[in-house]
């Protein structure tokens, strides 16, 4: 089910269901790895749904929004013409759909380089790539790359066009395959590039996974609070709760080792001189932290997760 039809679903007022009026509509991507990692995200962050077998659209139990399942390269159009009212993709994404969308967050996963790859050893300036066959699925983005390249190049630019080739699905095989000169695609890892004997010879813009909405979209409070759950969410995935008991004289010192994101919560302890503090601290920090405690004296160290949080 497309986004338009989604929208059309989503407006029927069956079984007391809320009118299309007051449901939201939120693309996702419908496969893939970065499709697991959001909707563990929407999750987290309280947007519980339930999907039926071979259905892309799945309404949320608790707030009136409707979940549509995209593939990644259409959800940036579809929130940009108002299909749906927000939507989770890449930047490249976006860039390439040449759309109007209001970035929400930034999402912090999903990070990775658009760039232009040739053959290891062919290619010691990119400049010398216009002209030539380029093979990409982003051809929107490639066409602009390669057109400020050449008017870089003045009047030393050749004159045949470079040529681009949209190709949707394993693009840097087009080099082996002697359909192009270099290619244009995402590197993550770069093990995909080296393994077709590629290199990066230039770099278009990197991307990240972020939260988008439409402009013009009639859910703007329901947009901030399901932008404010997925902070929160986020949040809380990248720190501890760390408590521990220590000396009311050494608070100062506590204080410099866990302030807290305002500043750590302190309770009197039945034992005279000893407080009992409580402050969220990042979880990569939180080993280091603990030794630290320990050496000024702290006892009854101990991290816990928050499973969520407001700021």
């Amino acid at each position: 089910m497309d986004a338009p039809a989604a929208k059309k679903q989503a407006s029927a007022d069956a079984s007391g269901s809320p009118t299309p009026t007051k449901r939201l509509l939120i693309g996702v991507p419908k496969k893939g790895r970065l499709a697991e990692r959001v909707l563990g995200l929407l999750n987290g962050a309280g947007l519980d749904h339930y999907r039926a077998p071979r259905l892309d659209i799945a309404e949320c139990t608790r707030l009136p929004v409707t979940i549509v399942f995209l593939p990644a390269s259409d959800i940036a159009t579809f929130v940009g013409e108002g299909s749906v009212d927000m939507g989770i993709t890449g930047e490249d994404i976006i860039a390439e759909s040449d759309v109007e969308v209001k970035l929400e967050m930034n999402l912090g996963f999903g990070k990775c380089r658009l760039c232009v790859q040739a053959p290891v050893g062919t290619v010691k300036d990119v400049h010398t790539l216009v002209g030539k066959r380029i093979a990409t699925s982003f051809p929107q983005l490639t066409k602009k790359h390669f057109a400020s390249l050449k008017g870089e190049l003045g009047d030393a630019a050749p004159e045949s066009a470079t040529s681009i080739r949209e190709i949707s699905g394993s693009v840097e095989a087009a080099c082996g395959l002697g359909l192009a000169d270099a290619v244009v695609d995402l590197v993550e890892t770069g093990t995909t590039m080296r393994a077709a004997g590629l290199e990066i010879v230039d770099t278009i813009m990197e991307t990240q996974t972020v939260l988008i909405s439409n402009t013009k979209s009639p859910h703007r409070v329901m947009i901030d609070k399901i932008r404010t759950r997925l902070e929160g969410y986020q949040n809380a995935t990248k720190h501890y709760l760390i408590t521990y008991n220590v000396k009311r004289s050494d608070l100062d010192k506590a204080v410099l080792i866990t302030p807290g994101h305002e500043s750590p919560t302190i309770q009197e302890l039945n034992e005279d001189g000893w407080i009992s503090v409580s402050s969220m601290v990042l979880i990569k920090e939180v080993s280091d932290i603990m030794d630290r405690l320990k050496d000024i004296g702290a006892r009854s160290i101990l991290a816990f997760d928050i499973k969520n949080c407001r700021f």
